[in-house]
């Protein structure tokens, strides 16, 4: 089974910047390693939510605003696709996500085909 793993980053940000270096490079570690996991398909790195642009089509006129579609702080700030046997092998890998344990979370969703 195919999962979507959409990782938002909460306070994560902020809090894994005042770590001290060797525990930031372990963070980088830890992604590079969920990166390399077998079954993983890594996402292309996202902006941050302040860089997004939102379109909407509203009575035939495109409607565009700065920012992300959710006006909250934490927005989706990363993803990846995982192929794991079930949700919780899903949950293993997403409980190694760093932002998870730094003040985000790790959302998963089933991939499905709706056409």
């Amino acid at each position: 089974m195919k999962y979507i793993m959409l990782i938002y980053q909460g306070t994560a940000l902020e809090r894994q910047a005042v770590l001290p270096e060797e525990e930031q490079k372990q963070v980088y570690a830890d992604y590079q390693q969920i990166n390399q996991t077998p079954g993983i398909t890594p996402g292309l790195p996202m902006g941050l939510p302040h860089s997004a642009t939102t379109v909407r089509v509203e009575g035939g006129k495109t409607m565009i605003t700065d920012g992300p579609f959710a006006g909250i702080k934490k927005a989706v700030g990363g993803w990846f696709i995982i192929e794991a046997d079930d949700l919780d092998a899903a949950i293993g890998v997403a409980a190694r996500v760093p932002a998870a344990r730094y003040g985000g979370a790790v959302e998963i969703r089933p991939s499905e085909v709706y056409w």
